[in-house]
């Protein structure tokens, strides 16, 4: 098995629902996301995936979140802009783009800050 991992960033803000009074207050993060791919086979240059292709797409997500107000967005209509969710979005949304069905999104982490995280695990 191989794996990769990709780190990106975005600002935005949010606000949680239904969790402690201190976050359901309107408030920002500077997110730095962690994905991790993973896949049985390199193709034929050697490579699982390219680095390049990759970090295009979630430089494509990263746009659709970045500075932006969470609870805005049709992605999180259904529930919190949580680290947690935010997690799945970009997890579910970077396996769509991906066209590669032997490559998988095995893992995206969202750091809201240097000591808390969540993780979404496929």
């Amino acid at each position: 098995m191989f794996e990769l991992k990709v780190t990106s960033h975005f600002s935005a803000a949010h606000q949680l629902k239904m969790v402690a009074k201190k976050c359901e207050n309107l408030h920002g993060h500077n997110w730095k996301v962690e994905v991790d791919i993973t896949g049985e086979k390199l193709n034929h240059a050697g490579v699982l995936i390219d680095f390049g292709e990759i970090k295009m797409h979630i430089s494509k997500i990263m746009e659709k979140l970045d500075h932006k107000f969470l609870n805005d967005l049709e992605c999180f209509h259904d529930g919190n802009p949580s680290s947690e969710n935010i997690a799945k979005y970009i997890s579910e949304e970077l396996q769509a783009a991906i066209n590669d069905s032997s490559v998988q999104v095995s893992r995206v982490t969202a750091w809201e800050s240097d000591d808390a995280c969540a993780s979404y695990i496929t």
